[in-house]
């Protein structure tokens, strides 16, 4: 049972290290540098912010490998309830990772355009266009990858709810949350920019589920009954 809370408590701080550094690399940093669609605009924050856009690339390295040993210290957590949910669990979490990470060479790319603008003989025009060509380069591989961020939530849900030692309601949040990511993925392809507006709410209960099920884990740990 002790070894069960201190796992459960491991798991929540690098949980918190995985929702810190989510935020602020996917909605801090974006929502402060880049505008949609307009060349100029980033390429000024870009130019005005660099040590900033560079602590967001350092903030998703950060992101991804403490999502790397996540599931597997969860697995650790789970793995009697239901060894096959364990699996789908880790594999479908892990195999995003290296997507992430090589996602992130469209920022460092920028970073390379930027810093070698006169040995490259680039003009400015040409120059911006092509940073803005990266980060929609950047864009569409979080939409690809967030598939896997779904995904994993479901069997991770599945194991909370069964458990007994976690609450039930968090657990309904992350399979909920999983079905929230495929449609929000499915949308951003299939509709207009101007009918996408209820997609912003679809991934919320993942947002609760895994914002709640962090802070229980590294607050409350696990109850586990005494027989």
């Amino acid at each position: 049972m002790e070894t069960s809370k201190i796992t459960a408590r491991i798991a929540g701080a690098v949980y918190l290290i995985v929702v810190l550094t989510g935020i602020y690399s996917l909605g801090y940093i974006p929502s402060k540098l880049f505008v949609l669609n307009n060349a100029q605009t980033n390429f000024n924050n870009i130019i005005e912010h660099e040590d900033l856009f560079r602590l967001g690339i350092v903030a998703g390295v950060i992101c991804y490998v403490a999502f790397l040993v996540l599931p597997i210290v969860l697995y650790k957590l789970f793995h009697k309830i239901n060894k096959s949910y364990g699996i789908a669990m880790v594999a479908l979490s892990t195999v995003s990772v290296p997507f992430s990470l090589f996602n992130l060479m469209y920022k460092i790319n920028i970073l390379t355009l930027i810093k070698n603008t006169d040995k490259l003989n680039i003009e400015l025009d040409s120059l911006q266009s092509q940073i803005l060509l990266q980060l929609n380069y950047y864009n569409n591989g979080i939409q690809f990858v967030s598939i896997f961020w779904g995904l994993w939530l479901f069997p991770f849900g599945y194991l909370v709810f069964k458990s007994g030692f976690l609450p039930k309601i968090l657990g309904i949040f992350l399979m909920v949350g999983c079905f929230g990511y495929l449609i929000k993925f499915v949308g951003s392809f299939l509709l207009y920019d101007s009918q996408l507006t209820f997609l912003k709410y679809v991934s919320l209960p993942a947002t609760i589920g895994e914002i709640g099920i962090c802070l229980w884990l590294l607050i409350a740990g696990v109850k586990i009954s005494k027989k």
